[in-house]
């Protein structure tokens, strides 16, 4: 019986955080690791051309995302880590797809909404970014897409869209993805209690240096409840972000804290510290010396990439032939 297929990105817009590895990058892991599935994790550079404009920046994140994966634990024998550049059949599905779709159904998708509403200027890289990403999805013959709450229309635009294409001309070559979204660390928040996000500076980064992730969780905001005063923990910004590294009896002992009273915030801070500063432990090391060899990073990619490519090639013949770019 096969595996079914596996398919995640991260945009390296930025040194990720907190949110990125509780909402996407644990699962992914988790899920590799278990061995049920055929996993392709690729760092989404073309994506992150909407936004970065440096050449030398880009790859600077690339190498530090890459490193971040491998640090949390992401086994290369049992996924395949890549960069999205490395398949450029992606850009190639992209415009068959861009073919399908209108105008009014891509003005839907939130990204470009949200950008709107904020009166920016939109790129045509931002407004077509579902289709890439659909592109991104479908290539792979993904089953499975581990996504956040929020990021949850993307599989669904990557769902109608293969829809359309399977319509069109009258094929099966598109199986529909699913979602797969573990609710309770759907969205993590960030210091101040919005989503944690880089675009908000409300994130703690995975591998910052020891000062600077001591500044970001004594930084995280809290009311003006005394130690002494009893506070509900689903309400509580320290305690949502540290119940994501404690096994289930030591959040009930979190809880309790909490909830009887006595546990004043600055204890609680300094408790959550540690706490993340137990989890980083070992995790860092490989992280730095990643960093400062960025050539174990680039085979890495590189062995990835071919992987993924000829994965990828499986269907375009395919798609090639029944569209009629191909004889």
């Amino acid at each position: 019986m096969s595996k079914k297929i596996l398919v995640s990105g991260i945009k390296p817009t930025g040194r990720l955080h907190f949110g990125n590895y509780f909402g996407a990058m644990k699962q992914n892991i988790d899920l590799a690791r278990s061995g049920e599935y055929e996993s392709y994790i690729f760092l989404a550079d073309y994506h992150a051309l909407t936004t970065v404009r440096n050449g030398d920046e880009l790859r600077k994140q690339t190498i530090e995302a890459t490193a971040s994966y491998i640090a949390c634990g992401l086994d290369i024998s049992k996924a395949t880590l890549f960069k999205q550049s490395d398949v450029r059949d992606v850009t190639e599905l992209t415009w068959i797809f861009n073919n399908l779709v209108t105008m009014p159904y891509m003005m839907r998708a939130h990204a470009f909404k949200d950008q709107e509403a904020k009166d920016k200027e939109v790129n045509v890289g931002l407004f077509d970014y579902p289709i890439l990403m659909a592109a991104d999805i479908l290539i792979y013959g993904a089953d499975v897409v581990p996504v956040g709450a929020d990021q949850k229309q993307h599989v669904e635009y990557a769902r109608d869209i293969a829809g359309f294409y399977n319509r069109a001309y009258g094929v099966e070559q598109f199986a529909l993805p699913k979602e797969y979204i573990l609710e309770s660390v759907a969205t993590l928040p960030g210091i101040d209690g919005k989503k944690m996000s880089k675009s908000y500076n409300n994130h703690i980064e995975l591998f910052c240096e020891e000062e600077e992730l001591k500044k970001r969780i004594m930084s995280i905001v809290t009311d003006s409840a005394s130690p002494e005063e009893k506070k509900n923990p689903d309400e509580n910004n320290i305690y949502n972000i540290h119940r994501l590294f404690l096994s289930q009896e030591e959040d009930r002992d979190l809880r309790a804290k909490f909830e009887n009273g006595g546990y004043g915030y600055k204890q609680a801070k300094d408790d959550l510290f540690e706490a993340v500063m137990k989890w980083r432990k070992g995790k860092k090391e490989v992280y730095d010396d990643l960093v400062a060899n960025p050539e174990k990073i680039m085979q890495i990619l590189e062995e990835g990439g071919q992987k993924a490519k000829a994965k990828a090639e499986i269907i375009m013949k395919e798609v090639r032939k029944t569209v009629g770019l191909s004889f």
